[in-house]
């Protein structure tokens, strides 16, 4: 999906069997050609992307957001929940505040608290983005809510993608109380 000043510009849904079984660590061998089929499928090459996926902060140091990146050759973000590997304090409760996210003595993200009183987000810089940008890209996208938008959003249409996967009759039949159809 592709989004601009809060607007969605472009999406595409790719479906498909994940490539190898779930190991926690191996994000980029499960679901990278399928992330990658989908970025090669948008007519517009996006400026940053932003993934569920860390960077820097892997047992190797080269998770999905640094991968995908790379095979793209586009900048990306990648932003959890949580850190995969790397341990750092939570920052203080503001807007904005970071602290580190380290493996040993390197810095490999941070901590971003998106608003007071919320559990904040674990920032990866990706692929030829700093931390420092990172951070910049992140807080932009998440005045409103915690997840930044375009995340948000993404996790919305595949979630409507596999409902319909799911059940391929219901855009078929007329919705309760939808007359246009049908008739």
């Amino acid at each position: 999906m592709i989004m601009f000043g809060g607007r969605m510009l472009e999406q595409q849904v790719i479906s498909g069997i994940a490539r190898a079984a779930y190991v926690p660590g191996l994000m980029a061998l499960r679901l990278g050609p399928l992330m990658e089929e989908t970025v090669r499928a948008l007519t517009d090459r996006p400026d940053v992307l932003l993934l569920d996926a860390t960077a820097g902060d892997h047992p190797r140091r080269a998770g999905l957001a640094l991968h995908l990146g790379a095979e793209l050759d586009v900048p990306t973000v990648g932003v959890t929940h949580r850190p995969l590997v790397a341990h750092g304090e939570w920052p203080s409760d503001q807007r904005g505040a970071t602290s580190p996210l380290m493996i040993e003595d390197s810095v490999v993200g941070c901590w971003l608290r998106t608003r007071p009183g919320v559990r904040p987000l674990a920032v990866h810089p990706g692929w030829r983005l700093d931390l420092g940008t990172a951070v910049a890209v992140i807080t932009m996208l998440t005045r409103r809510r915690r997840t930044p938008e375009p995340l948000r959003q993404a996790r919305q249409l595949a979630r409507r993608a596999r409902t319909q996967a799911a059940n391929p009759d219901r855009d078929s039949q007329p919705a309760k109380g939808d007359l246009s159809r049908g008739r």
